[in-house]
């Protein structure tokens, strides 16, 4: 099998142009190919796996990966799959944001001389004089063609404004820029970036003539990957300090039983054909396959032994066995708690197991929580400093999340 029938094997790519000519430079390992990153916030999320591993894939192959980073690009923000405009971010912050994807992404993929690189294309994007890019990339889009975009058509009704208009001329540019500094011949990106990717490449192609050789693909359910990211709760980061190795295992041990071969195929390394014969699994057998998927990711984050860890706590748990030795944890002070007490809806939300009061109360009432394997019936129910004992007290919400909480 080749890298590229591979990667269809996988389920990973959706569309392409220029096919043959994409199937030889993976496959010969010719390729240089960027995926964009906007640094929204100061860690990756799990909506970005599926990219990451594809660039893993790729670099194992031979092939070059660009990782450009939209420090330029974030100043206008991305409409896409937006109903509304994104917050406008200062350019330190988005600094900052930048330098937290490189340490996370290190762990994926190979930086150095002759490797991979990274970009960011403010660079180039803040400096450009606007009427030169009127001029030399204006004059190459069609307004009527790029208001036919997916992007734009889901916020004509809400409105658009013409600041996030220009984010698919910007992205477009980048791709430009890359082809010609940096011998870029190819783009990756997620479906709900199609539009914004054939600009770059009609771009090249009129600027620099119909034989430049710059090719785009799309992966396959990026936009429901970037879902990925979000739970009830809020996000899936990669950073262990805003999402442990613990939870971000659990998140993944958790997926649907529809869900799980096709995680296996699009993010893990595993060779195909043992997770050809996982499609025999059915009942339990489900639940091994979800141990795997959860381990091999949580290893590729956060190193093998942070993962050992988190399936051992995982399995105690499950057991019944009870050991919360890494379990994630919230310890409480003095002034936590009011007279000597702290109400079980608000314990919930110090402990990060609901946004609200209100979220605590519904899943209080709907019988979803318990404490030390005691399922608590009244919201109003308190708990006192005796209550935590030395090691603390076992927080357990729906079936398979539990929370530990010390008294500091």
């Amino acid at each position: 099998m080749t890298v590229y029938e591979e990667l269809v094997a996988r389920g990973l790519i959706a569309q392409v142009t220029d096919e043959d000519q994409i199937k030889e430079l993976i496959n010969t390992g010719k390729a240089t190919f960027y995926i964009g990153f906007d640094p929204t916030a100061d860690s990756l999320h799990v909506g970005h796996f599926m990219a990451l591993c594809l660039m893993k894939r790729l670099q194992m192959a031979g092939n070059k990966p660009i990782a450009l980073i939209g420090g330029g690009t974030a100043m206008i923000g991305d409409p896409s799959g937006r109903t509304d405009m994104r917050s406008m971010m200062t350019r330190e912050t988005i600094q900052h944001n930048c330098d937290c994807f490189k340490k996370q992404m290190e762990r994926f993929i190979e930086f150095g001389e002759g490797k991979a690189e990274m970009v960011n294309n403010a660079d180039w994007l803040l400096d450009l004089n606007y009427v030169d890019v009127l001029r030399e990339v204006g004059a190459c889009f069609s307004v009527n063609n790029m208001l036919r975009a997916e992007c734009y058509k889901q916020r004509m009704e809400k409105g658009l404004s013409f600041l996030e208009f220009n984010y698919m001329i910007m992205q477009s540019y980048d791709f430009y820029r890359l082809f010609q500094t940096h011998g870029c011949n190819l783009q990756f990106g997620g479906n709900d970036q199609w539009s914004n990717m054939l600009g770059g490449t009609e771009l090249i192609r009129r600027k620099l003539g119909k034989d430049a050789h710059a090719m785009t693909i799309t992966l396959l359910l990026n936009s429901e990957g970037k879902k990925m990211g979000k739970t009830a709760s809020g996000a899936v980061w990669l950073d262990a300090n805003k999402t442990t190795p613990y939870d971000f295992y659990q998140y993944w041990r958790n997926v649907s039983d529809d869900d799980v071969l096709k995680c296996l195929r699009m993010l893990t390394f595993l060779p195909l054909e043992q997770i050809d014969e996982m499609d025999k699994w059915e009942g339990s057998q489900l639940n091994t396959a979800k141990e795997i998927l959860a381990y091999e990711l949580t290893k590729l984050v956060h190193g093998e032994e942070e993962a050992e860890k988190a399936q051992q706590a995982a399995r105690a748990l499950f057991a019944g066995a009870g050991n919360s030795a890494d379990m994630p944890t919230t310890t409480l002070s003095a002034d936590d708690l009011t007279d000597g007490a702290i109400g079980i809806l608000n314990l919930m939300v110090k402990a990060g197991l609901a946004a609200s009061n209100g979220e605590a109360r519904r899943l209080v009432q709907q019988g979803g929580v318990s404490v030390n394997d005691a399922k608590v019936t009244d919201p109003a129910m308190a708990i006192a400093t005796a209550d935590f004992g030395e090691d603390g007290l076992i927080i357990k919400k729906g079936k398979k999340v539990y929370h530990k909480v010390l008294l500091g």
